[in-house]
């Protein structure tokens, strides 16, 4: 099968992740015999510097002829100074909205390699933490009527929270779905007791529940969910939420499962297109130091051969975290050996095993259909 992707590089550290991404489709397309056309478009600060605009009308139209986007990062502080109408995330902005991508996925996983990185008490992550984010992308304060001046000689400013209900109810629609296949509990999280957005957003989800009885649905204000996220994260599986809820939420999200850098994120339309990148910024300061986490950026690829193009198996082939040990850190790296296989690693490499000492072959197994015999052993002398 054939796809055309828009990739955009973007800041910081947007170019090294979005690579390594790149490399993993390009094994994906040998193994399963697919084609995969990549398209550089500019977006973010590199496109400021060039064009002197975050998202070049070229680069919108090239996205919205592709079948889905690839997005590494944009911003930084190079860019802080500039007048805010032209800033890399206004940038982020217009292609959400002019790709009408308005809902955003967001997975939060505990990983077993990782859970010890996390800051929550041991005894909450062993509960478990498994939950999504359905967040609301091109509607509310973000894009509200928004000013700053000054009114006798006071400066003022105000941002407009503002959703109208069919924008709840596509985005509702969407948190149902996802959570019919998930384990059936939706919780949707607002402030309805001081906003009257709020208040509608109640209102629709209220009226869509009853299309799907067999949905748990309960409310949450956020300033709850967010303690609720701390205190006790596995109560969660589906929550859905407005834009600048979800953004906070989310982020919240990453830390509580140890590592910012593990989690992908997809943003969708109606159709099968859709958007993926990495939860994480553009970490300037690691820039071009080749230590950045790519895994982030791997499974967003995932997300996108599953979402956007139905390649559900390929998806799957792409990296298992089940593999690593228990006391693996927080920082990984994918490595392939050959054409044979890739696996997420965060041990040293050896050219042969002349270069350690003793070890014991532990385990094997060999995947008939994949063609892939895989070893297992353990040092004994170091």
């Amino acid at each position: 099968m054939d796809f055309n992707i828009a990739v955009i590089k973007g800041d910081g550290v947007g170019p090294e992740i979005v690579n390594e991404g790149l490399k993993v489709l390009d094994k994906i397309a040998q193994k399963y015999n697919h084609k995969f056309k990549y398209t550089n478009v500019l977006g973010g600060g590199a496109a400021i510097d060039e064009t002197g605009e975050p998202l070049p009308k070229e680069s919108l139209d090239i996205c919205k002829a592709s079948d889905a986007v690839l997005l590494g990062a944009v911003g930084g502080p190079k860019w802080d100074n500039i007048d805010s109408e032209r800033r890399p995330e206004k940038g982020l902005l217009a292609l959400r909205s002019g790709l009408g991508l308005f809902v955003n996925l967001r997975p939060a996983t505990m990983h077993e390699s990782i859970k010890e990185a996390s800051p929550l008490r041991s005894d909450i992550v062993e509960r478990g933490i498994d939950f999504v984010v359905v967040r609301e992308l091109t509607g509310g304060i973000y894009f509200g009527e928004r000013k700053t001046g000054i009114e006798d000689c006071i400066e003022f400013a105000y941002d407009v929270e503002k959703y109208d209900e069919n924008e709840i109810r596509r985005i509702g629609k969407k948190a149902f779905e996802t959570a019919m296949i998930r384990n059936k509990k939706l919780t949707c999280v607002d402030k309805a007791n001081v906003l009257d957005s709020s208040k509608l957003w109640r209102k629709v989800i209220k009226d869509l529940s009853k299309d799907y009885k067999d949905i748990e649905l309960n409310f949450m204000y956020v300033d709850n969910a967010a303690m609720q996220l701390i205190k006790d994260p596995s109560q969660f599986d589906v929550i859905v939420t407005n834009n600048i809820f979800g953004d906070i939420l989310s982020d919240e999200a990453s830390i509580i499962t140890g590592s910012i850098g593990m989690l992908p994120s997809a943003s969708l339309r109606s159709d099968k297109f859709g958007m993926y990148e990495p939860i994480h910024g553009s970490a300037p300061d690691i820039a071009g130091k080749n230590i950045v986490n790519p895994i982030a950026t791997i499974l967003s690829v995932a997300m996108m051969l599953r979402y956007s193009f139905d390649l559900e198996e390929e998806a799957k082939d792409i990296v298992d975290l089940s593999k690593l040990p228990e006391d693996a850190s927080e920082t990984l790296r994918i490595v392939r050996i050959g054409n044979y296989d890739a696996c997420a690693c965060i041990g040293l490499h050896v050219e042969n095993t002349s270069e350690i000492d003793t070890f014991k072959i532990i385990s094997h197994d060999y995947d008939e259909e994949k063609k892939v015999l895989r070893i297992r052993f353990k040092l004994i002398k170091q």
